[in-house]
């Protein structure tokens, strides 16, 4: 029988680090959720071989990796060769879902399309403009922006491809204009998209069930369907408690201790409808809000055994751990905070 999380941390490439550059991990996820920016990067790095939090940023101010709305109503990471034909797929299922809270806040269909226009002529140009800068643009305009009709109209623009995100300015964000920033990239039939998002998902975080493919990807569960029933063939399944779990073949390994801090909202968590294979009933409410806040988790041999946070200094950064038992004191968790710190390029204290 399978041991599910670890073979789940083994098929993330959390396991062995099985990436050389970011962007890499970023397209065989197929996307990363990352509505915690710094802790996104994260997510990346602890998949890259000697990847530091420079190095991931690169990547996306360089537009490899791009952050935008994309599969669920929330940020992600997606590599810039799959946005196009991801967002075709999934932005339809997301407007859905926005359009109440459009019409909540007063934003009419053509409201919206006006605002995309006036959003892609203020970047046009590569001009890589902050969420501030670019409302001051439609306010100018004579376009409310209040209340939270500012994320709802940049989510819009986002869902039909006008902006994604731009260069880091500081410690703030920017939305650049897709079409100077992503190259043409080839389409697909809506049909070939399901079945290579099923194929994405299932050879990164299986053994997972038609239902986990489900919440992760967004779509409905027909959809969900159609697109693992036309990849199945690449995949063994094993059925467990009466549910069937898909996975890539021969690639299981001997159990190994193991020991991790990963970040808020990590695919390893995130990504799966039952989350019962890595989480104790008794713990889901430490782990994860009532509000759906998904905390830094630590992980050791698949199971989540506690929380972590960190203190970030100019030189330095200091790991606080919260543990929902017994104190866990383990060479292997030295090694993975000296690694987190790695990754900022800090010393830990």
């Amino acid at each position: 029988m399978i041991h599910i999380a670890h073979q789940r941390l083994i098929n993330q490439k959390i396991i062995d680090r099985g990436f050389q550059q970011p962007q890499d991990a970023v397209e065989f996820l197929g996307a990363v959720q990352a509505q915690d920016y710094p802790m996104s990067k994260w997510a990346v790095g602890i998949r890259t071989k000697n990847a530091t939090d420079k190095m991931v940023e690169q990547a996306l101010d360089e537009g490899l990796i791009l952050r935008t709305h994309i599969l669920r109503p929330t940020w992600h990471l997606v590599s810039h060769k799959d946005i196009r034909w991801m967002l075709a797929l999934t932005a339809p299922h997301i407007h859905q879902i926005s359009a109440h809270y459009n019409r909540k806040m007063e934003l009419s269909n053509d409201l919206l399309n006006l605002t995309d226009a006036l959003l892609a002529k203020a970047v046009e140009g590569h001009k890589h403009l902050t969420k501030a800068e670019l409302m001051a643009h439609l306010e100018l305009a004579g376009i409310n922006t209040s209340e939270g009709r500012s994320s709802l109209i940049l989510i819009h623009a986002e869902l039909n491809g006008v902006l994604c995100s731009g260069k880091q300015n500081g410690k703030n964000n920017t939305y650049a204009l897709l079409e100077e920033r992503v190259t043409p990239t080839p389409s697909y039939t809506r049909e070939e998209s399901l079945g290579l998002l099923a194929r994405r998902y299932f050879r990164s975080h299986g053994p997972a069930t038609l239902h986990d493919f489900g919440w992760w990807s967004g779509l409905k569960i027909s959809d969900a369907k159609a697109g693992l029933e036309s990849v199945k063939g690449e995949f063994v399944s094993e059925t467990i408690e009466n549910q069937t779990y898909w996975f890539v073949p021969d690639n299981q390994t001997a159990l190994q201790p193991s020991t991790f801090l990963l970040p808020a909202f990590d695919e390893f968590m995130v990504s799966y409808k039952n989350r019962a294979a890595s989480l104790d009933s008794t713990n889901v409410s430490a782990a994860i809000t009532a509000n759906g806040i998904f905390k830094p988790i630590i992980v050791v041999d698949g199971q989540v055994k506690g929380l972590w946070s960190r203190t970030v200094q100019k030189e330095k950064v200091s790991i606080q751990t919260h543990f929902f038992s017994d104190t866990i004191t383990d060479p292997l968790l030295t090694k993975a905070a000296k690694e987190f710190a790695s990754f900022l390029g800090k010393e830990m204290t």
